[in-house]
């Protein structure tokens, strides 16, 4: 076999023999205010403010969703949990991650990996990363192995640099059950 073919060109033998993978990427914004702690990957991180958000606001949750949506071919988040529906106000961005993971699974995919990064002055990422990775862990019914965290400040710079604000983006690769 040469060159670049879709799936449906292959034949029934070919296809057999291709690794379907799929890549998602997820952002999520939210800004800081009212009473903390604010919710980051599942976990309750201690900081003197929360974000604001229709829902729990848990920003790297939300852009992790977006990943494996769109590497799934699903749409994003504001479509399966739209911020007009009463019924998402003060959701757990837990559900939202589960009940998103349940459709790309139904899909036929499962996860290689999942890499984020949380955009944020103020609270430091660290001392909880391994808590957020296996809360993700958990959530998903992944190895944490599966799941990677950084943090990264504003360096002082624009809104996340003031603390006004918090940011997340999620890389998702996803294969075909068949695939492994």
């Amino acid at each position: 076999m040469t060159g670049i073919h879709w799936k449906n060109e292959l034949t029934p033998q070919e296809r057999g023999n291709v690794l379907e993978l799929r890549v998602g990427l997820g952002h999520d914004t939210h800004r800081l205010g009212g009473p903390g702690p604010i919710m980051i990957g599942g976990i309750a991180v201690p900081f003197d403010r929360g974000a604001l958000g229709h829902s729990d606001a848990d920003v790297l949750l939300h852009a992790m969703t977006d990943a494996l949506l769109g590497a799934a071919g699903l749409g994003d988040i504001g479509q399966s949990f739209p911020d007009t529906d009463p019924a998402n106000k003060g959701k757990d961005s837990a559900e939202m991650l589960a009940s998103a993971w349940t459709a790309v699974r139904q899909g036929g995919w499962r996860l290689v990996n999942l890499d984020a990064v949380v955009f944020a002055q103020r609270p430091k990422i660290a001392p909880y990363r391994q808590a957020i990775r296996c809360r993700v862990a958990e959530i998903l019914g992944v190895d944490p192995e599966r799941v990677s965290v950084k943090g990264k400040t504003g360096e002082g710079v624009g809104p996340i640099g003031r603390e006004e604000a918090v940011a997340a983006e999620c890389v998702a690769l996803l294969i075909r059950d068949e695939g492994l």
